[in-house]
């Protein structure tokens, strides 16, 4: 079932996890800049890099940073020194889209993250509020046409291989 955390910061709930969420492809429709209204925001985290960030994000509906890209950031250091899960918002918009890990240790989501190349998100993991799926593709995208990744089941079930670029944002006040 879905969880609600709390993030006193923003003094807002957040609902995590739950079923997928579908979407229609219209989300990704030509906005102001590429499928998102505006570019990604200029301080992003995980000392990702910008210009990549608002290509993959913003102007792209199948390519990926690179396998692996997020090991060269300090993401891992990061999860594993955090004491509750991180929260990931939309390099756009700031939004909450995942919340990791959940029913997992840290080490599980890192080891995960490093067997597909991808930060590895699961159903448990995902503000669905923020986030849908497009049926025919797979893609994993924001309610705000920010490119997320691909929904890339396993035998657990849904798996979302997410840019590291793509949830680097950091939260506004909405």
């Amino acid at each position: 079932g879905a969880s609600l955390l709390l993030f006193p910061r923003l003094g807002q709930a957040v609902d995590v996890g739950g079923k997928i969420r579908y979407g229609e492809e219209s989300i990704m429709a030509p906005k102001e800049h590429g499928t998102s209204a505006k570019p990604v925001q200029s301080d992003l985290l995980y000392d990702v890099n910008n210009k990549l960030a608002d290509k993959i994000c913003n102007f792209n509906r199948h390519f990926a940073e690179m396998g692996g890209y997020f090991q060269s950031t300090p993401f891992e250091e990061k999860v594993m020194e955090a004491k509750s899960p991180i929260t990931f918002y939309d390099s756009v918009s700031g939004k909450p889209l995942f919340v990791a890990p959940i029913n997992r240790s840290p080490e599980d989501f890192i080891q995960e993250s490093k067997i597909h190349g991808w930060p590895s998100f699961r159903d448990e993991e995902v503000v669905w509020e923020n986030v849908r799926v497009l049926k025919n593709s797979g893609e994993t995208v924001s309610v705000d046409g920010t490119h997320l990744g691909h929904n890339l089941p396993d035998r657990k079930g849904n798996r979302y291989c997410i840019n590291l670029v793509s949830i680097a944002g950091k939260p506004t006040a909405s």
